[in-house]
């Protein structure tokens, strides 16, 4: 029998991982809290579910993009959640998480013989839209040859290990890498304008030398220069992404004195600009203390 697919979340990143399943030619069923989100998938193929453990009722493997740790164990754990459905065995997180809550979820699933399969994202919604996000799985070895297949309707896939938390691990080091990048990449070129340096020269001079990063070289350019602050990733989720990072990196004892700067700059940029905001909007903080827009 052809597998069936199941997507919970069906927002900013979810509609258009969900699209990619549907031109791939699975049928898929969707749940969402939005009903904006539930009409939207509908209208392009898929199936609405009135809950979490509808689509586990419906489907053998189960997606998950979601917002935050709470939500995603609300949705898992929860009532009517997904581990009250019956037919789902693989249910599938591409959510950011955490390691401590990925494990929770993990062991709260397995009584009921659902594998969890920790498996961030990272790419943002162009990569979600065309199909070139990074996937951390972490899973047993062969419930991801399983899934691979599958998995890389989404982009490519990496396998990190086996253990609950792993994909979670790499997720949160990479999103305090981008974050940082965007944090320092900011208070230069505002020091540059400030001095009197065109931005847009700035951006081309630093990306043909060792400066270049991916704020430089996509951030700036798209979201910064254009002064539409636009990227696609809100303030609140970055933030997040870091604190988490932060908390995991103390239960380690791994000492991120840097990582507590972004950290502390994404704070002051969620209170500026509220949780909502793209969080390019750090550059608009430094722009504020300085009395300069960066600008092409």
């Amino acid at each position: 029998m052809k597998t069936r697919y199941g997507f919970i979340g069906v927002g900013r990143m979810g509609s258009l991982m969900s699209a990619r399943l549907l031109a791939a030619g699975h049928a898929i069923v969707v749940f969402d809290t939005s009903d904006e989100a539930i009409d939207a998938a509908v209208a392009k193929g898929a199936e609405a579910a009135t809950s979490p453990a509808a689509v586990a009722d419906a489907v053998d493997v189960l997606f998950l993009s979601l917002p935050t740790p709470d939500i995603v164990r609300t949705a898992t754990l929860g009532t009517n959640g997904v581990a009250a459905g019956e037919r789902a065995t693989r249910v599938v997180d591409f959510s950011t998480i955490g390691p401590h809550m990925a494990g929770i979820v993990a062991a709260g699933l397995a009584p009921g013989g659902k594998v969890y399969v920790d498996a961030p994202v990272s790419g943002g919604l162009a990569g979600a839209r065309d199909g070139k996000l990074a996937v951390m799985v972490a899973c047993a070895r062969e419930v991801f040859a399983e899934l691979e297949t599958v998995l890389g309707t989404f982009g490519r896939v990496f396998h990190l290990g086996e253990g609950a938390g792993q994909g979670q691990t790499m997720k949160l080091a990479n999103n305090l890498l981008a974050a940082a990048a965007l944090a320092v990449t900011s208070e230069a070129m505002v020091m540059g304008v400030k001095a009197g340096l065109d931005p847009k020269v700035m951006v081309e001079v630093i990306n043909a030398g060792s400066g270049r990063n991916s704020a430089s070289q996509d951030k700036f350019p798209r979201a910064i220069l254009p002064g539409t602050f636009d990227f696609g990733f809100h303030t609140g989720l970055s933030y997040k992404d870091v604190r988490l990072c932060i908390d995991e990196a103390e239960t380690l004892g791994v000492p991120m004195v840097i990582g507590a700067a972004v950290r502390e700059m994404l704070a002051v940029t969620n209170a500026m600009y509220g949780a909502e905001s793209d969080f390019t909007s750090i550059c608009r903080v430094l722009e504020s203390w300085a009395g300069v827009e960066v600008r092409g």
